[in-house]
């Protein structure tokens, strides 16, 4: 074996970064999606352990719906992506990058096994360049064939030092290609495939064998004219640990998908569920189709499925002659290769082997797959196609007619080859350019179309998705995600009739339910969502709850497993006012998911509305645990126990708040009940500081603006509360409460008896039954010394209020003084705030006015057509009503002040009396 210098690494590694320097500037798409950005694995709040219990995608391997690819340890190089990096795409870009260079340099090791020097070489550089590579290395998920590659050939190069002098067998090379074979599978499951590689070396590379002379010493053997050579029983011993090895690895492998296939529709791969002799007529023709996009890969798609590739349903059909001069062509060099003792035939015979074996796990033969074709799982056969290629480069080029014109050809491939790759890679930018690339290839794939239509939906440009959704409708007019991806358009461009029959019609599309027959077995657990999408729509129909609470339970008769049937079932029964039957829906969605943040979150929410703010702050701390960056439930939680009145509390929620805002350092709310708790703990400083940045963050926060400016009423800085109220006023002309405060300010402070007047006439204009604002008018009537207005005022508002004795006292005053005719110049009363701040103002109301969002009552919802729930934005936001109740201690301080204020009247009756 030769060794590699340091200069076919450079060029190796150079032309690689040549290739595929522009993917570095590429997204997440398409599958990365489901790996990457929805897949909890890689955060390092969850467990190591959930790795290894998990499917790729972050499935349980458990549940039905996994997909059943496990592959822990490419997961776990992203989640190492994701502690460098989180979610910037450009580090795992790189990785996968150096990973390619890493497997076309070991790559051309094993070629030198086989190959001279500069054919060797070639391979490599033909390998590195390939541009069917470009879904493997540019599309983030493909790192489970690079990182399973170089595991794959590891083993094999260390098998190939196994045979020792005198043909002896070395096992620390042994175990070593078994322990890295399993890496290889914990990578990616055609791992396992390398020990057929192994085994065909064995015999043929390394004992050199032939099948004439195998057939020969076994006819022997059997007619009992001779014994099995000394060699061939090493061989034979070394075959045996070799494949009890992968029977072991295959047996583990069962266990962990817990002996259940995953679950394909037809629309992942029609041919799967086609009737004999469709099945195996296509999936055979699929064989010559991925050879050619070896061959020729000009025309690349990211996805095959659904109507890509017509069915073959007859022997007549022209492609069948496709599939069988293939086959002839298979072999004819298999023959060659396994015939002849050449090095040329043992070159053959492993370049097809490494083509073959690595392949089956996704041909179709054996079992189905998810895909009718994947151009990311060619990336290990084309390394025998890479070596079939150079070899025959090799052969022509000694023939010296042809040396010339093979290395034009040669340049000429490798110089277009990186073209495309470098071109292919500019269609794994984004979403939309992937799929519109894909759709130049495949017009006929409904789930291209609807890809497109996500890519734009994405974008907010509904009115053009919809034109895709709607043309994967017509190429597949029975795919029901289609019918749903219009329903849910439809939705968003408030066509909600149009939006309930695109529903309607993809659910008259699902299967019957057939006793005794498994229902998940037939369609995919994604489409049951359009129970919940046609349920969320009619819901909002206060008179179709019960209809939509129909469609739920269907969906949970249908699979009992549906998590999400009952997370949207509970929210529905809470807006039924049924929080008992919702507390029932969300205690079985726990049953199915304890680890999920979102349900613990849900299911407080539950309590809170059962009055049980205890139980609902024990399970905001259980949503936390298990996400401590959960937003809803720390800024929720942080409310709740602002609410609760108990000063121990408060630094907690101080605590959570800032960590809300840490998150969400654009949300105002946050900002805003900090500077409530300030508020609390008498910190006006503070309060101040926090009520400016959720002012700064929205200029027409209107608590934040009303209580800012109370903040400066209470703590005497009058005069700097009165442009923040006129700010206050600009957005919200109808504010009673900032037009009180304001006309308190101008009476008592700017002396501006007609700038308080007209406060106080436009809050009785808005509501004429205003008890603070109407007795405020008559203390103004007085002090324009008018008073017999003033005494009809105070009667009227008398009226409004009979129990509220300061008013009775008030028109006495006024009553005494008519009759005396006297005018005392100061005022006899006080003119009423929004709070008692003052010992000699009498109290209408709470201290502050407080916004609806401080009452954590949101649900966390799910959006049409998603499997799981996702946390939305504080509840409530721009809203402005008050808490509906007050707490114990609020009502004390409020009481105190009331008490405090009358003894105040008290005294200045005494002294208007001449006592």
């Amino acid at each position: 074996m030769a060794d590699i210098s340091f200069k076919e690494i450079t060029l190796i590694v150079g032309v690689v970064t040549a290739c595929y320097w522009n993917s570095l500037f590429c997204g997440f798409v398409f599958d990365d999606v489901s790996a990457i950005l929805d897949n909890k694995d890689l955060h390092p709040s969850t467990p190591l352990k959930t790795l290894f219990q998990n499917d790729f995608w972050g499935t349980p391997m458990s549940e039905e719906r996994s997909h059943k690819s496990y592959r822990p340890l490419t997961v776990l190089t992203f989640r190492l992506n994701y502690l460098f990096s989180e979610l910037k795409p450009m580090s795992y870009h790189l990785l996968n990058m150096i990973l390619h260079a890493v497997v076309s340099v070991i790559f051309l090791k094993v070629c030198k096994l086989f190959l001279d020097n500069r054919s060797s070489v070639i391979s490599s550089l033909l390998f590195a360049v390939h541009p069917i590579h470009t879904e493997a290395v540019t599309g983030v998920v493909g790192r489970a064939e690079l990182l399973s590659s170089i595991f794959f050939l590891a083993a094999f190069l260390s098998y190939t030092k196994s045979k020792g002098p005198n043909n002896s067998i070395v096992w620390t090379p042994i175990a070593l290609t078994v322990f890295l074979m399993a890496v290889a599978t914990l990578c990616k499951e055609q791992g396992i495939t390398v020990v057929g590689i192994c085994c065909v070396y064995e015999v043929f590379i390394a004992q050199g064998y032939t099948l004439p002379l195998l057939c020969t010493t076994a006819g022997q053997f059997l007619r009992g004219k001779g014994s099995i050579p000394f060699s061939m029983l090493q061989t034979l011993i070394k075959l045996i640990v070799l494949m009890f090895s992968t029977l072991l690895l295959v047996v583990i492998r069962v266990q962990v998908i817990q002996s259940q296939l995953p679950v394909f529709t037809r629309f992942d791969n029609p041919a799967a569920v086609s009737p004999t002799p469709t099945r195996q007529l296509t999936f055979n023709y699929l064989l010559p189709v991925n050879a050619w996009l070896l061959l020729n890969p000009s025309e690349l798609c990211c996805d095959w499925t659904m109507g890509t590739i017509p069915l073959i349903e007859s022997f007549l059909d022209i492609r069948n002659v496709a599939t069988f001069a293939f086959f002839c062509l298979l072999g004819a060099l298999g023959v060659f290769s396994l015939r002849y003792p050449s090095d040329s035939s043992k070159t053959v015979l492993m370049a097809l082997c490494l083509m073959a074996l690595p392949f089956i796990p996704a041909s179709n033969l054996f079992f189905p797959v998810g895909f009718v074709v994947a151009e990311r799982v060619l990336y290990v056969p084309s390394m025998g196609f890479c070596i079939l290629v150079a070899h025959g480069w090799h052969k022509i080029s000694n023939k010296s007619i042809f040396k010339k014109l093979s290395w034009i050809c040669l340049s000429l491939v490798v110089f277009t080859h990186a073209l495309k790759t470098l071109h292919r890679n500019w269609d794994w930018e984004s979403e939309y350019t992937l799929f519109m690339s894909a759709l130049k290839v495949n017009k006929n794939n409904a789930k291209l179309w609807n890809n497109v239509g996500h890519a734009l939906e994405n974008e907010k440009n509904f009115e053009r998705a919809l034109k895709y959704f709607l043309q994967a409708t017509h190429v597949q007019p029975d795919d029901i995600g289609a019918h749903m991806n219009v329903g849910r358009t439809y939705k968003n461009l408030n066509r909600t009739k149009e939006a309930e029959e695109s529903y309607m019609m993809a659910k008259s599309l699902m299967p019957q339910i057939i006793p005794g027959k498994k229902y998940a077995a037939r369609i995919a657990p994604n489409h049951l969502n359009v129970y919940i999408n046609l349920a969320n729509l009619i819901r909002a129909n206060e008179s179709r709850l019960e209809e939509a609470d129909q469609l739920y339970r269907q969906a949970i008769s249908m699979r009992p497993d549906f998590k999400q049937a009952y997370i949207s079932r509970g929210e529905l029964l809470l807006k039924m006012n049924k929080p008992l039957k919702a507390k029932e829906a969300y205690l079985k969605a726990l049953e199915l998911d304890r680890n999920n943040a979102d349900l613990w979150y849900n299911l407080a929410i539950v309590h809170i509305e059962l009055k049980e703010p205890n139980e609902a702050l024990k399970n905001f701390n259980r949503a936390l645990e298990l996400n401590p960056k959960h937003k809803l439930a720390l800024f929720n939680s942080a409310i709740l126990m602002q609410e609760s009145g108990e000063v121990k509390l408060r630094p907690e929620a101080r605590k959570r708040l800032l960590s809300y805002i840490n998150e969400e350092p654009q949300d105002a709310n946050g900002y805003f009940n900090l500077g409530m708790l300030a508020m609390d703990d008498k910190k006006d400083t503070e309060a101040e500081m926090w009520m400016k940045k959720a002012i700064k963050l929205q200029a027409d926060f209107r608590s934040a603006l009303f209580n800012l400016a109370l903040l400066y009423s209470q703590t005497a800085k009058e005069l700097m509360a009165l442009p923040v109220l006129e700010e206050l006023l600009r957005y919200y002309p109808d504010h009673i409460k900032g037009l009180i405060l304001k006309g308190d300010i101008l009476m008592n402070q700017k002396k501006d008896i007609l700038g308080a007047k007209k406060c106080f006439e436009k809050i009785l204009e808005m509501d004429p039954s205003n008890v603070q604002g109407k007795h405020n008018l008559c203390v103004v009537y007085f002090e324009e010394k008018d008073l017999l207005k003033a005494e009809r005022c105070l009667v009227e508002t008398l009226a409004l209020a009979p129990h509220e004795e300061y008013i009775q006292r008030h028109l006495n005053i006024v009553r005494d003084k008519i009759s005396s005719s006297s005018l005392i110049e100061q005022p006899i009363f006080p003119i009423s705030k929004t709070s008692g701040v003052h010992g000699d103002k009498i109290p209408a109301g709470n201290v502050r006015e407080i916004r609806s969002e401080s009452r954590p009552t949101q649900i966390i919802k799910t959006s049409d057509n998603k499997s799981q729930s996702k946390p939305s934005k504080p509840l409530g936001k721009n809203t402005d009503t008050e808490t509906p109740h007050k707490t114990t201690k609020e009502i004390k301080e409020i009481e105190k002040k009331r008490v405090a204020a009358l003894k105040r009247l008290e005294e200045i009756e005494r002294i208007l009396n001449g006592e």
